[in-house]
């Protein structure tokens, strides 16, 4: 547990209760009543207001919208299963201001929708709405179908046969023991929902605001340290509480359920119900997933004298931005690779660690066990964070010896990897528990090393699940935004970075773009998480 405690304590800890010291401290004394008056600012009212609204509005959203698939997913067999299970994750691995580029070329102003029927959605709350469903439609399908897919259904074929009907044997036998699950993945999306910010950022306009968008313009823009640390605050103890609350769902799902092999569950569709149900769910899966993904493409396309690479090519030139790059933005897709292979690497040496210790957990509630949960909790901190708070804190704290980074590249990956470590810890966690202990034990009794034991009996077994943990780091890490956007020098801009400093500008050229380069962006995301499904035929890990 050491190294990874004193990495979340110098990159995470240190920046985060920096940046908040800073805005609450003046003249050496605390300013607290501060809090007071920014909690009782109208505009900051309003904007809490919306955060929990949109957040919950999301939520319901996704799992009416999603649910249904999960069920599909689960339960029945039809041909290209796979890669559809692989494609309506690739949302959820794209960064936050591609997903927003995409809806905005679906929706916005001269979009396909206003081309077509003269409708505009963005600047309203159904854009962001739909952008959150788009982006979080996974993590229901693959959190909530992944449990029911191993639900004995002989459970509630025996409830029907004592007399329930269809819908109360599902009621009073599956539900119950899908409930844990459902809670969970309502968290996990309340909690991405709740701390939004780039597709808030592009398709909110100015009337709409996250806590986040706010913290960001009040440390970016009105340079107002002491309401963006209130506002940290706030947030840091919304998302403290549902994390909570999703580790108790987690471990409630981790109970005595009885599992049964997922591949002896699904069937092919039988009678016109279900096949209805498959053909709406995929009709779904067409309309939300991929026109909003082929829509992009289109744009990226679609170059003042034809369809064709203009707008591709014009990326080879830092000219054609009118000056918003030092470099031709094409350097960015270097630059993001780059960045997220050495956080990927940072990642699996932080994540993998942590694995390994929570792996030796002590059971019960003891103080040990107490002390062990409670660092599984921290190292899902980054994910709820302030991103623009952890990017401004690593500016005014990593900025002298003997932690000077200012003018080093490894100051992004360090950020990408705080998001990256979780997924490594959920993805290698299950796996490591599942190794038998007395292997270790067997090969301490021949002689070897805690070392030489992790290599020759830990590695072989979960190699395929690294491999796994890695991809989703790269992926994650390729579309880390928030904090990127403070951190990122002017020469050295990431993918996420420069779509939304093109999208910031006006011009058809720079809208291109950034159509351009989130296409790219989407491409190798979705490349990644298309390898990573041929590794993970064991559908390891909770991802």
């Amino acid at each position: 547990m050491a190294l990874p405690l004193a990495f979340f304590a110098v990159f995470f800890g240190y920046p985060v209760a920096a940046i908040v010291g800073r805005g609450l401290r003046a003249g050496g004394h605390w300013q607290l009543g501060q809090a007071a008056d920014v909690l009782a600012d109208p505009d900051v009212l309003r904007v809490l207001w919306f955060t929990t609204w949109q957040a919950l509005a999301s939520t319901a959203l996704t799992l009416l919208i999603a649910l249904p698939a999960a069920y599909v997913f689960a339960r029945f067999r039809f041909p290209g299963k796979e890669v559809l299970r692989a494609v309506v994750v690739v949302p959820f691995v794209l960064p936050t201001v591609v997903v927003g580029s995409a809806f905005l070329a679906l929706l916005g102003r001269g979009g396909t929708l206003d081309e077509l029927w003269g409708v505009r959605l963005d600047t309203t709350v159904w854009a962001i709405l739909l952008a959150h469903v788009f982006f979080n439609y996974a993590v229901v399908v693959r959190t909530v179908g992944g449990l029911w897919a191993q639900l004995d259904p002989r459970q509630e074929e025996a409830a029907r046969v004592l007399g329930a009907g269809r819908l109360a044997a599902w009621r009073r036998v599956t539900l119950p023991a899908l409930a844990p699950s459902v809670a969970a993945a309502a968290l996990m999306v309340f909690l991405f929902t709740f701390t939004s910010f780039g597709a808030v950022q592009i398709l909110g306009g100015p009337r709409y605001a996250t806590l986040e968008v706010e913290i960001y313009r009040q440390t970016a823009q009105l340079l107002d340290l002491p309401a963006a640390a209130v506002l940290t605050l706030v947030q840091f103890a919304a998302v403290a509480a549902i994390l909570a609350l999703h580790a108790w769902t987690v471990r409630r799902r981790e109970t005595a359920l009885k599992l049964v092999d997922a591949r002896t569950t699904a069937h092919r569709p039988r009678g016109a119900a279900q096949w209805a149900l498959l053909w709406g769910v995929l009709a779904v899966i067409a309309v939300l997933v991929l026109l909003p993904l082929g829509v992009l493409v289109e744009r990226s396309l679609a170059a003042p004298g034809g369809y064709g690479f203009a707008f591709y090519e014009a990326l080879s030139s830092a000219a054609a931005g009118g000056g918003t790059f030092v470099v031709a933005p094409l350097e960015a897709v270097w630059n993001s690779l780059r960045y997220a292979a050495a956080a990927t690497a940072i990642a699996l040496v932080i994540g993998g660690s942590a694995a390994a210790a929570l792996t030796r957990r002590a059971e019960g509630t003891g103080r040990r066990g107490r002390l062990v949960r409670g660092f599984d909790a921290l190292l899902m901190l980054p994910l709820g964070t302030s991103a623009v708070t952890v990017g401004f804190g690593f500016l005014i704290t990593l900025d002298e010896p003997p932690l000077d980074l200012r003018s080093s590249w490894l100051l992004v990956p360090l950020a990408q990897a705080l998001v990256g470590v979780p997924f490594v810890v959920r993805t290698l966690l299950p796996v490591l528990r599942a190794v038998d202990e007395r292997l270790r034990e067997a090969a301490a009794v021949l002689g070897a090393s805690p070392l030489r034991a992790w290599r020759e009996v830990d590695l072989p077994l979960v190699r395929r699940a690294l491999l796994v943990a890695a991809g989703f780091a790269f992926a994650v890490s390729l579309g880390e935004f928030g904090a990127t956007v403070f951190i990122a020098r002017p020469d050295n801009p990431t993918l996420p970075v420069a779509v939304a400093r093109l999208l910031g500008r006006a011009g058809e050229l720079n809208y291109g773009q950034a159509m351009a380069l989130s296409t790219i962006l989407m491409l190798v995301c979705a490349g990644s998480l298309l390898a990573l499904e041929r590794l993970r035929t064991d559908r390891s890990g909770e991802f």
